[in-house]
């Protein structure tokens, strides 16, 4: 059943108290613009909780803002949400149409720090949320008495001479909910082994994070990226308020999955009871990095599920942690992430703390 505004009906008690589902929720296609944003499409969901958040067909079918009653969850990087088109690959340019926004995902075949890998000159984090998605469908439709809405697509990485791999991505939500979920496959479609590197880029930011928030986790093992994390291995659970000249700190988390095997990591600003929860699969995704940057205007919390560190992917082959997809072969990813209000914040943070 759908709960709307405090109480729970069925598909037809709903339909006699609208003209169209659209009243309340749905998805609008639109097209950005304005400047660098100029000729992205956008697809934007509301729920009719309250929950809302923008689709980039264009961008990998990414997700730029999301909030929930006014309230935004995702940080907003000055670039805006550049068209693909802008895209930069080499060092790390890719900062050039970083808009951040709730997801950026990098790979498909190399992400993290820019490096030589075997020859070959790879830069930050890979190409794959600046490629525009093909095959976009939006659907929408009644599921018994829940009403399920979402995005669909393709993305291809390809280069003559060079690996073929596509991500196939549904995005979707239910009327009156406040989550969405990312199913995606990645398929190897040429016919040789290839490098397989994937970050799901989640991007907190400002009124989640703030002075006095937490990190919710359930880690076994908290390693510091570098000499520049190591100081803050000791606090790196709670966030201050921003600081000027701040550099960023990485760690790499070692999670503990509950009983079903699902992980579930976020953030509660337990002064003004909200949060983001992020769950996944640890066997599809066995890394989690904790990206901290408390600098002024750039002022984010990554919580970012992946297959590899982000140390590039010369190290990743060295530390001989680099994964493969063979010739056909497939993986999938499931993720889910949620706005949490209230009570359920709060038990969130006490529950997985």
């Amino acid at each position: 059943m759908v709960k709307l505004y405090g109480q729970k009906c069925t598909r037809d008690e709903l339909l006699r108290c609208v003209g169209s589902v659209s009243q309340i929720g749905g998805v609008e296609l639109v097209e950005l613009a304005d400047g660098v944003e100029r000729g992205n499409r956008a697809a934007v969901f509301r729920t009719g909780s309250g929950f809302e958040f923008t689709v980039l067909p264009d961008r990998g079918l990414d997700i730029a803002n999301a909030s929930c009653c006014g309230i935004p969850m995702g940080w907003i990087s000055p670039t805006g949400r550049t068209a693909p088109a802008f895209y930069e690959s080499s060092g790390l340019e890719w900062l050039r149409s970083f808009y951040g926004g709730l997801l950026v995902t990098c790979g498909l075949t190399y992400a993290g720090a820019p490096c030589t890998d075997e020859g070959a000159e790879l830069g930050l984090h890979g190409r794959f949320s600046n490629i525009p998605a093909k095959r976009v469908n939006i659907e929408e439709k009644w599921e018994g008495d829940e009403y399920a809405m979402r995005i669909s697509g393709e993305v291809a990485e390809a280069r003559v001479f060079q690996p073929s791999v596509v991500l196939k991505r549904e995005v979707g939500a239910r009327l009156g909910e406040s989550k969405l979920w990312i199913r995606d496959v990645v398929e190897n479609a040429g016919y040789a082994r290839i490098p397989h590197m994937i970050v799901y880029h989640i991007n907190i930011g400002f009124p989640i994070v703030d002075n006095g928030s937490q990190l919710v986790v359930r880690s076994k093992e908290v390693l510091p990226r570098d000499d520049e994390a190591k100081p803050g291995v000791s606090k790196h659970m709670v966030f201050s308020a921003p600081v000027k000249d701040y550099r960023e700190q990485v760690f790499y988390h070692e999670m503990i999955p509950d009983a079903s095997g699902m992980v579930h990591a976020g953030i509660v600003n337990q002064a003004r009871q909200v949060g983001v929860r992020v769950s996944y699969r640890k066997d599809q995704l066995p890394k989690f990095i904790e990206w901290k940057m408390m600098g002024e205007s750039v002022y984010v919390v990554g919580l970012e599920p992946a297959n590899c560190w982000v140390e590039g992917r010369a190290k990743e082959r060295n530390r001989g942690t680099l994964q493969f997809l063979e010739p056909g072969e497939k993986r999938s990813y499931d993720l889910e992430i949620s706005f949490l209000q209230g009570k359920e914040a709060l038990t969130f943070a006490r529950q997985h703390s």
